[in-house]
């Protein structure tokens, strides 16, 4: 797998363990805590794998731009956070960013 689809597919798990944490209750509730736990896992180890070609600064800041972005967006979306402009002005930057180290590392 390439190493860039490797490290999307890792900040997309990073987003389902970081909204699963919210649910999971202080870890008191089984369903939320095993996807929480299981989708880390599954994001680092796809993490690490990507590090195997790609350098560590880019692909961390890529990766957490990755899940910043995403866990914002369903905050937003599904959970009645703020949509306020200045919020999506720095959404719009970390993606700015993210897109930067992309075009910087092809």
């Amino acid at each position: 797998m390439n190493a860039w689809l490797m490290l999307t597919a890792a900040g997309l798990l990073e987003i389902v363990w970081a909204i699963a944490l919210k649910h999971t209750g202080g870890w008191t509730r089984l369903v939320p805590s095993a996807i929480g736990i299981a989708s880390a896992l599954a994001s680092f180890l796809l993490l690490a794998a990507a590090l195997k070609s790609l350098p560590v600064g880019t692909a961390y800041a890529v990766w957490v731009g990755i899940g910043a972005l995403g866990v914002a967006i369903v905050g937003i979306v599904a959970l009645g956070e703020s949509a306020a402009p200045l919020r999506i002005l720095c959404l719009t930057l970390i993606v700015g960013g993210v897109i930067g180290l992309k075009l910087l590392e092809a």
